[in-house]
């Protein structure tokens, strides 16, 4: 074996051990957002390492991007729940995703088309097999349905025959007590229905590595600064505690920028113990 091929042989084996490690990393938050793991639920973080079985939910107004091992971006719109049910590498990336509720879009790298992948993609009763397209979809109290935006996929629902859709604008749609039905909708609703799915500009977005974060309150004592951290937590701000000279302070770090940092301080305005939240900057490391 020469030396090229050995090296080539280590780095497939590095990004097999990495793809298995991280089925899929959280690239974007805009707030509010939870994870759910092992019977405990947090607030979902830009950065985080997802694994099979977690659960996501997102809150009102609030959004969810996600990088799958194998380069694919998932987003999650407003009120969504989404599990990662099963991930795996060996030749080719196989996946299971479940949307128990809410808007989701799934994109294929396009520089990473050629890679070889199985990915089903759960809408409630409305199952799509994707190899490497573009394709939005929403499960509802009143039906599921996935949309082709390019490439193309298999769908189908329980108790049904699989249809193939290749053209794009097609939809499928089972209403949830009815038969499946295909046909074809026009750009302007593709694109009404793409924005529940995409990060708002003027939102409280969090992303790896922001630096603008809310100081929610100051407190002289510890447990008030603690209790207030406590329920910011539970409402999908990913709130810390820390001690300066001021006092005990509750923060919320990471945001990607003023905007988002100023739309995240509206957000939190009416929680309980939040007094005066300011705005501000970490200064470049």
């Amino acid at each position: 074996m020469t030396t090229r091929t050995l090296l080539l042989a280590l780095l497939a084996s590095f990004v097999s051990l990495t793809l298995q490690a991280a089925p899929a990393v959280v690239e974007a938050v805009q707030y509010p957002a939870w994870l759910e793991r092992g019977g405990r639920t947090v607030p979902l973080t830009p950065g985080t390492e997802l694994q099979a079985n977690d659960q996501l939910r997102t809150g009102t107004n609030a959004r969810v991007q996600l990088k799958m091992g194998e380069g694919s971006t998932v987003k999650l719109g407003e009120k969504a729940k989404f599990q990662i049910e099963r991930v795996e590498e060996k030749g080719i990336f196989r996946a299971t995703l479940n949307v128990l509720t809410g808007a989701f879009r799934f994109t294929t790298d396009a520089l990473k088309k050629s890679v070889q992948r199985d990915v089903s993609i759960k809408a409630k009763n409305v199952t799509a097999g994707v190899r490497g397209t573009d394709l939005w979809g929403k499960a509802t109290d009143d039906r599921d349905l996935v949309c082709l935006l390019e490439g193309k996929i298999t769908v189908g629902a329980e108790g049904h025959p699989t249809v193939t859709m290749d053209s794009p604008l097609d939809f499928y749609q089972k209403p949830r007590d009815g038969d499946p039905q295909v046909a074809k909708i026009d750009a302007a609703t593709v694109q009404k229905w793409s924005e529940e799915t995409e990060v708002s500009r003027d939102g409280a977005v969090a992303r790896a590595g922001g630096r603008w974060m809310v100081t929610a309150s100051v407190f002289k004592d510890r447990d008030p600064a603690v209790g207030l951290a406590r329920r910011l937590r539970d409402e999908g701000y990913p709130a810390e505690m820390g001690v300066d000279k001021r006092g005990y302070f509750v923060q919320v770090p990471g945001l990607a920028g003023e905007a988002e940092a100023r739309s995240l301080m509206g957000n939190i305005r009416t929680i309980e113990g939040v007094l005066t939240p300011l705005v501000s900057h970490s200064p470049d490391r």
